[in-house]
C-alpha cells in the first residue's frame, strides 16, 4: 500500500447457529483490548522494540546467498510488528467506549507516524531495497510498492525538504485525529416537539429517547437520523435536524481540512508537481488528473438527464398530494429523502421501515455468513474472547476443506456515545504467509438492534465485502495483504457483494436465521424492492459527482477555500445551496486516504458490477466463489487492481454493466 494512505487512512467499516462457542486457545491471534494506561508504555515499548529491528535491516551485507529473499522477510517482520502495535490502537481510538482510551491512543498514533515517517526516509534500507533483485513476481511487485513509499515519503529530496515533508507527514496525522474526534464525539442532541414526530413509524417512537417535558431528544446516529428525514411530516423539523447534522464537525473543521489541503498542495510542491491530485494519483489506476475528470464528465453526462426527471417527478408527486400548483411544489435537499419514501410507497408499495421485519437484525449477521460460507467454502464459528464492548462478538473464520483456522472477524454493529459513526471495515491484522501469520478484521457499523431497512443490508454486504477481502487474504507478505490494493479499486470486491443483498438466490436463506418467525421475501416484493432502488439513482450518482468532482478541485493547482468552493458548486447543481451549512466539515473522507481519490468509488463499481457477470446470473455458484476467493480476494495487492480484475474475468475489464446500471437497464 502506498505509504502516505497507509499512514492517513480512514478505514474502508450476533448470534451464528453453528457448533457451540469455542474457548480461546493459544494460537488464535486477538486484538489487545487495552485499558488508558496501558496504552502510553505499549507504545514507547513496542516502537523501542522496532527501531532494534531497523537497526538490524541497516546492518545486512549484500552478497549472502538469497539475499533479496532475506532482505524482504526481515522487511515483513518489520512491517508485522508495526502493524501489531498501529492497527489496535487505531481501532480502539475510533471504537473504546472509555474517552481516555480513545484520547490516550491519539498520541500513540502520531508516534507511530513519526517512527514510519522515519523508516520511510532511510536511506541506507532505501538503497538496500533499489538494489535488491526480485526472486520472482511477488517480490517484484513487493519491491516497487516499496520503493514507491520510500519514494512519496521524501527520501530522495534534499534534507531540507525532506525534513519539511516529515513534518508536512507529522502534521497531517494530527490534522486527521482531530477532524475525526470533532464529528465522532459531537453528543449534542436535538429536542423535538411530539407534533414534530409526525409521520414517523411507531417503532422508531417506542425506541426514541425523551426528555423531562415529553420531548423526544435525538442525536446524531443513523438510526435516529436516516428515519427521521424519511418519515418526518414536518418539513421545518427536518430541515432543522438536516441542518444540525451536516454542521456536526464545525467550527473546527473546515478550517483543519483548509490547513490540511494547503500542506499537501505543499507536499507536491517539493516534488516538482503542480497539484496534489497529480502526486497522489500517478500510483492509481486512474494515473492522471485527466484521467478522472474524463471518467467524471462521461458519468456526468449519462446521469444529468435521470437527476432531473428525478426531481420533476418528486416535485409533480408533492404538488399532487398537497394539492399545490407546480410552481409552489419546490423540492429542498431536506425533501428529498420524504418525497422519494413517499412516491415509493405510492408507486411501488414499497415501505423501507417495512423491510425491518423481513431482515431482523438477529438474523442478518448469521444471514450473511451463510451466504459467504457457501460462496467460499467457510464457516464461521463463535468464541469468547475479551472484547472492548458487551456488543461485540467474535467469530474463527474456518476452511471448510482443510479444516484449518484462517482468521478471525470482530462484530460490533451498534451505535453508541463516542464511536466511528459510519460503517467501515477495519483491517487490523494483515496475513501473511511467510510469518504464518492469520488475519483479523473488524466490522463496525451503526444499525437498527430491531431490524434492516433494506439500504441497511446493502450497507452489511458491503461492509462484509470488506471484511472478506481482509479475512480470506493469504498474501506473502503482510503489506500486500487484503484492502491494500489501489484506493481506485479498493471498494470494488465491496460493492460487488451488495447485489447479494437484492437477489432471491441468497435473501431466500434468511428466514432460516431468524430467532422467531419472520416473512420471507417473495418475488413479489424483490421486483418492487427493485423498481424502488431503481428510482433515485439519478439523485444519488449526481451527489457522488459533485462529491467527487470537489475532492478533485480541492487538490487541484490552487489552493481554494473548502467552504467557498463548496458552497460555489453545490449552489450550480439543481438543489442548490443551503445557506448556512458546512458539509465539508464533516466529510471525513477527504481526511484520510479518499483525499483525491473520492472518484475511486465510482471508478471502482464499474469494475464491480464488471465482476459480477463473471456469475452469469447464478449468485451462489461456489463454482464461481471459489474463482473468486482466489483470484481476488485472497491475493491482496500481489497483482495490480486491473491484473486481479482480468485474471478473474479472463478478459479485460470493461464499463457497459456500469452504464446500463445508471440507465435502469442493468440484466440481473
Amino acid at each position: 500500500m502506498n505509504f502516505l494512505l497507509r499512514l492517513l487512512l480512514l478505514p474502508l467499516a450476533l448470534y451464528f447457529p453453528v457448533a457451540a462457542a469455542a474457548a480461546p486457545d493459544a494460537g488464535r491471534a486477538l486484538i489487545p483490548v487495552l485499558s488508558a494506561d496501558e496504552i502510553a508504555p505499549r507504545c514507547e515499548r513496542e516502537l523501542a522494540g522496532l527501531r532494534r529491528q531497523v537497526e538490524g535491516l541497516e546492518q545486512m551485507e549484500d552478497g549472502e546467498k538469497h539475499y533479496a529473499s532475506k532482505l524482504f522477510q526481515i522487511w515483513n517482520r518489520l512491517q508485522v510488528g508495526l502493524e501489531d502495535l498501529q492497527g489496535p490502537v487505531e481501532l480502539l481510538n475510533n471504537v473504546s467506549p472509555d474517552p481516555r482510551v480513545r484520547g490516550n491512543a491519539e498520541p500513540c498514533i502520531i508516534d507511530i507516524h513519526r517512527f514510519a515517517t522515519d523508516i520511510f526516509q532511510n536511506e541506507d534500507i532505501y538503497r538496500k531495497i533499489k538494489e535488491a533483485v526480485p526472486a520472482d513476481q511477488v517480490q517484484s511487485k513487493l519491491r516497487r510498492d516499496i520503493l514507491d513509499a520510500y519514494e512519496d515519503a521524501g527520501v530522495s529530496l534534499t534534507p531540507k525538504k525532506r525534513e519539511r515533508m516529515k513534518e508536512i507527514i507529522s502534521r497531517l496525522a494530527q490534522l486527521g485525529q482531530e477532524f475525526a474526534r470533532n464529528v465522532r464525539d459531537n453528543n449534542k442532541r436535538l429536542s423535538f416537539a411530539p407534533e414534530e414526530m409526525k409521520g414517523l413509524p411507531s417503532d422508531y417512537l417506542a425506541n426514541a429517547k425523551r426528555d423531562g417535558k415529553g420531548n423526544y431528544s435525538l442525536g446524531f446516529t443513523y438510526p435516529e437520523y436516516q428515519p427521521f428525514m424519511q418519515y418526518a411530516d414536518s418539513g421545518a423539523a427536518r430541515r432543522r435536524y438536516q441542518f444540525e447534522f451536516v454542521n456536526r464537525g464545525t467550527p473546527k473543521n473546515p478550517e483543519l481540512l483548509k490547513e490540511a489541503i494547503t500542506l499537501r498542495h505543499e507536499m507536491a510542491g517539493l516534488f516538482g508537481y503542480g497539484s496534489y491530485a497529480e502526486f497522489a494519483l500517478r500510483r492509481r489506476m486512474a494515473k492522471t488528473p485527466a484521467a478522472v475528470d474524463g471518467f467524471l464528465n462521461e458519468v456526468q453526462q449519462a446521469v444529468t438527464e435521470r437527476e432531473k426527471k428525478e426531481l420533476d417527478e418528486l416535485r409533480a408527486f408533492k404538488a399532487q398530494a398537497l394539492n399545490l400548483k407546480m410552481a409552489d411544489s419546490a423540492i429542498e435537499r431536506w425533501d428529498v429523502s420524504y418525497w422519494q419514501e413517499k412516491l415509493k410507497q405510492s408507486r411501488y408499495h414499497f415501505d423501507q421501515n417495512e423491510m425491518r421485519k423481513y431482515f431482523p437484525t438477529a438474523a442478518a449477521m448469521p444471514w450473511i455468513m451463510d451466504v459467504s460460507g457457501r460462496l467460499y467454502d467457510i464457516d464461521f464459528r463463535r468464541a469468547e474472547v475479551p472484547v472492548w464492548h458487551k456488543d461485540v462478538e467474535y467469530y474463527d473464520v474456518i476452511d471448510k476443506v482443510s479444516s484449518a483456522r484462517i482468521g478471525g472477524v470482530y462484530i460490533d454493529i451498534f451505535p453508541r456515545e463516542g464511536k466511528y459513526g459510519h460503517a467501515a471495515a477495519f483491517g487490523v491484522r494483515g496475513a501473511s504467509t511467510l510469518e504464518a501469520r492469520t488475519p483479523v478484521s473488524v466490522l463496525v457499523a451503526n444499525f437498527n438492534r430491531e431490524g434492516l431497512d433494506g439500504s441497511e443490508i446493502e450497507t452489511l454486504t458491503h461492509e462484509f465485502g470488506h471484511l472478506l477481502h481482509g479475512v480470506l487474504s493469504k498474501t506473502r507478505y503482510v503489506d500486500q495483504a487484503g484492502t491494500s490494493v489501489e484506493r481506485d479499486f479498493v471498494e470494488a470486491p465491496s460493492q460487488m457483494y451488495e447485489e447479494w443483498a437484492r437477489r432471491m438466490e441468497s435473501l431466500s436463506l434468511l428466514p432460516e436465521f431468524c430467532p422467531k418467525a419472520c416473512p420471507a421475501v417473495d418475488d413479489d416484493l424483490l421486483q418492487r424492492m427493485e423498481n424502488a432502488r431503481k428510482f433515485g439513482r439519478g439523485i444519488r450518482y449526481a451527489r457522488q459527482i459533485l462529491y467527487a468532482r470537489y475532492d478533485m478541485a480541492l487538490h487541484g493547482k490552487t489552493v481554494e477555500d473548502p467552504l467557498m468552493l463548496w458552497q460555489q458548486m453545490e449552489a450550480k447543481t439543481p438543489l442548490g445551496y443551503v445557506p448556512g451549512t458546512e458539509f465539508p466539515g464533516q466529510f471525513s473522507h477527504l481526511m484520510g486516504g479518499y483525499a483525491a481519490g473520492y472518484y475511486g468509488y465510482l471508478w471502482s463499481e464499474v469494475l464491480a458490477l464488471d465482476m459480477l457477470s463473471r456469475y452469469d446470473g447464478k449468485l451462489m455458484n461456489s463454482a464461481v466463489g471459489g474463482l473468486y476467493r482466489k483470484t481476488i480476494l485472497e491475493r491482496g495487492s500481489e497483482l495490480r487492481g486491473r491484473n486481479l480484475v482480468r485474471s478473474f474475468l479472463g478478459r479485460e475489464p470493461n464499463s457497459k454493466a456500469f452504464y446500463d446500471e445508471i440507465a435502469g437497464q442493468r440484466v440481473h
